[in-house]
């Protein structure tokens, strides 16, 4: 099919929005709406008490002043998922703090008022008497005996700690190993940093007693029950919620937030709408933020290389508060720690610890790239250790493709996978075996070059059910309504090319709403990489069904077999003919009712899919300065089945350039003496700029998914997956090639690498 699935269809949505006609909640100016914003805590642990409100609220143009003793009557934010066979403790998350903070950033109260800098010179004369608390930074020393305690009812700060795997036989294979390999590492907190940061409207109708909220999310339906339901204790059939467009989420734009509920009750309060949008730095004092996690590995082999076990210790930060799937983070990366390797059996602990930061939740990947990180970066030691080619330990490891489908030592079950093919093709285009050659070259010109590769498996796509609506209009378009949610993706041309596939559409016949409560009744938003392995197949699914209603309505209207019917271009055609009636005339037909035009399915999948791959990585690193130059890199990756080779490559890229970043400069510091997050701004938080990247080489080398009916394996997440390993191996071997130097943490900016060499010459001295 021309514009079909398998075709690199260019973006239907990018026209308008490169014109600069896209409509984001911050172009979104109701009549008479005001403008909110939050006051936010300077401490990161503290008690406090605003002395006089009242000063604030006789500001010129200032309407509305809320604090937490206004709030009482409003539910807390809920953590809504937590870990099996864990009894959780949440603690309570207020839309404001009433008298204590517990990280810089926490909300104690809300302005509203006429404009933006009225709002702010009211926040600058409220009355605030703050006594400083004992806090802690950092998960370790958060659980260290004596640290000061974030909640009364943790002791030792703990959250939670979950255990996988079989302790005994775990402690059994080390026993009897014979080389055992020991690695720590910090996958580092980061901070998503979209394009447009988080954004809100309440509007409030007196008439019906509801309320409109339009916000930037990942999916409007979820957040619209936790708001309604949760917090103002209402109904959600009176809160109709609006996703307009949506510039990136990447996990972080999935969760209900403080500002949703306050943008709706100041609406109701003040008669008026409300508007509040994030500056940059309150995107990171309020926003949700990624990883951190500190992990201990171990690694046992026997004589000839074969792995026997694995022992993991992981330590998480949850920050001050549990955000709305927080727990869930870790303990899903913890089962896919064993990876793309026959590893026999395993004992996993993972402990998570509330500090006085920002709270953590999911980021592109979401526990997968932890996961990935810590056993591609233990393999690499490994073979180092034992003295054997990294690529060579792997292929030894490998879960072989006849042993599929196989089942983990955590109790995942891989459906499909040829790990060492796609690792052989990648390092074929990487040119791996002349790499030497290039080593010696670049010495010669003071540059150590390093070769890095990072083997990785994920587990996604598996969320749903997810119900996609198809109407054909009398104008002959087709319209569909589905409660996933585009942030960047090209979602209206994924379904189109779905579509195209039943009914012939080129894809300006088609057309995509989404994002909207009031005209979709049910969404799961878009998370986890499921918007087309869930979606995709349930638009699948209902496209047949309006196939079959159109060809029974046309085969009147044409006199013929509904066997004998075919679709192109906007019509059904009897094949072999030219009889032919457009979708326009077959919508007008008298037998044409709203049932036989509109279709309507939903697809439940029974198992996640396992996309996986190769990302091979070379590095130069200037040896005077530290700094990397990521020379080449190459990706090959299992699909399952490819939608649009187009789209594809560009979630890949987008995917791998967030792991650069992570691997070579993003960083949040927390000052350990004051609790103040240093790196708030672009000031002092790096972020990948694009002569930082590569010119990637990418490739699929797919295995249909046998747990999706139409073969895919979700693509959004993978390219953070394989990247910060398989970069941070290449600089490592670098290193460990020059000067015998086993381990960096991330970022492996130009300062950290230089020190470590600096270190590495004078042991070589020794």
């Amino acid at each position: 099919m021309k514009f079909g699935v398998g075709q690199s269809i260019v973006r239907k949505e990018d026209d308008p929005l490169i014109r600069g006609h896209g409509h984001y909640v911050s172009d979104h100016a109701p009549a008479g709406f005001l403008h909110g914003a939050v006051v936010r805590s300077p401490h990161a642990h503290a008690r406090f008490k605003i002395k006089d409100a009242d000063k604030a609220r006789t500001v010129a143009g200032v309407h509305l002043v809320l604090t937490g003793w206004d709030l009482a009557d409003l539910g807390h934010l809920p953590c809504t998922v937590g870990v099996p066979g864990q009894k959780m403790v949440v603690p309570p998350y207020p839309v404001l703090a009433s008298d204590e903070v517990r990280h810089v950033g926490d909300a104690v109260a809300f302005i509203v008022a006429e404009t933006l800098d009225q709002a702010r010179d009211a926040a600058e004369a409220l009355d605030i008497e703050w006594d400083a608390l004992p806090h802690v930074v950092g998960a370790e020393a958060a659980l260290e005996q004596g640290a000061p305690q974030i909640w009364p009812d943790r002791p030792g700060n703990l959250s939670f700690e979950v255990t996988f795997g079989d302790q005994a036989k775990t402690q059994a294979a080390f026993a009897k190993a014979a080389r055992v390999v020991s690695l720590k590492v910090v996958n580092q907190r980061v901070v998503t940093n979209y394009l447009d940061t988080r954004a809100a409207i309440g509007e409030y109708d007196a008439a019906t007693d509801s309320y409109t909220l339009t916000l930037g999310s990942q999916g409007p339906h979820a957040i619209r029950d936790v708001i309604a339901q949760r917090v103002l204790k209402i109904s959600p059939d009176k809160m109709r919620a609006i996703t307009p467009d949506v510039g990136g989420g990447f996990g972080t734009k999935l969760f209900s937030y403080r500002e949703y509920a306050l943008v709706a009750l100041a609406a109701k309060r003040t008669g008026r709408p409300v508007k509040w949008v994030a500056d940059r730095t309150e995107h990171f004092l309020g926003d949700t933020q990624g990883r951190d996690n500190i992990t201990t590995a171990k690694l046992a082999l026997d004589d000839k290389g074969k792995f026997l076990g694995l022992e993991v210790d992981t330590i998480a930060d949850m920050g001050a508060y549990l955000s709305t799937y927080a727990p869930y983070i870790p303990y899903i990366g913890a089962a896919m720690l064993p990876g793309v390797y026959d590893i026999p059996v395993c004992f996993i602990r993972v402990r998570a610890a509330h500090t006085n930061t920002v709270p953590v939740d999911a980021y592109r990947g979401a526990g997968r790239p932890e996961a990935s990180y810590v056993i591609e970066r233990l393999v690499d030691a490994a073979a180092r250790d034992i003295g054997v080619e990294p690529v060579a330990l792997r292929r030894k490891n490998f879960v072989r493709p006849s042993a599929m489908p196989y089942e983990t030592a955590t109790g995942k079950v891989y459906d499909t996978g040829e790990f060492a093919a796609h690792m052989a093709r990648a390092q074929a285009v990487a040119d791996w075996g002349g790499f030497k050659k290039r080593a010696r070259d670049a010495r010669k010109r003071g540059k150590l070059r390093g070769i890095g590769v990072a083997t990785y498996i994920e587990a996604c796509g598996g969320n749903g059910p997810e119900t996609a609506t198809l109407k054909l209009e009398k104008d002959g378009t087709v319209t569909l309504l589905i409660g996933t949610q585009s942030t960047g993706q090209g979602h209206e041309t994924s379904y189109a090319q779905i579509v195209a596939d039943h009914l012939g559409l080129r894809p300006d016949q088609f057309r995509m709403v989404q994002g909207d409560t009031a005209r979709i009744p049910t969404g799961g938003g878009t998370g986890g990489s499921s918007s087309i392995p869930a979606g995709g197949v349930s638009v699948s699914m209902s496209a047949k069904k309006l196939a079959e209603n159109l060809k029974e309505i046309a085969a009147d209207a044409l006199e013929a077999s509904p066997r004998d019917l075919e679709f192109a271009d906007g019509s059904v055609k009897v094949a072999g003919t030219d009889r032919a009636i457009s979708f326009a005339d077959l919508a007008k037909r008298p037998e044409a009712t709203d049932d036989k035009l509109t279709s309507a399915d939903a697809f439940t999948p029974p198992a996640p899919t396992y996309p996986n791959g190769t990302h091979v990585a070379e590095v130069e690193i200037d040896e005077a300065t530290g700094a990397t130059e990521i020379v080449t890199y190459v990706i090959v990756d299992d699909f399952g089945v490819t939608l649009n080779p187009l789209m594809l490559a560009g979630q890949v890229h987008g995917g791998t350039a967030q792991g650069i970043g992570q691997a070579l400069m993003e960083d949040t510091v927390y000052d350990g003496d004051s609790g103040q997050l240093l790196t708030a701004s672009f000031m002092d938080y790096a972020l990948p700029r694009a002569s930082h990247m590569p010119d990637f080489a990418f490739e699929t080398r797919n295995v249909r998914c046998k747990n999706n009916p139409m073969g895919f394996k979700g693509a959004g997440e993978a390219g953070a997956i394989g990247s910060c390993p398989a970069v941070m191996n290449a600089i490592l071997d670098a290193l460990w090639r020059s000067y015998n130097i086993r381990h960096l943490d991330m970022p492996a900016t130009a300062p950290r690498i230089w020190a470590a060499i600096e270190e590495g010459k004078r042991s070589l001295r020794m």
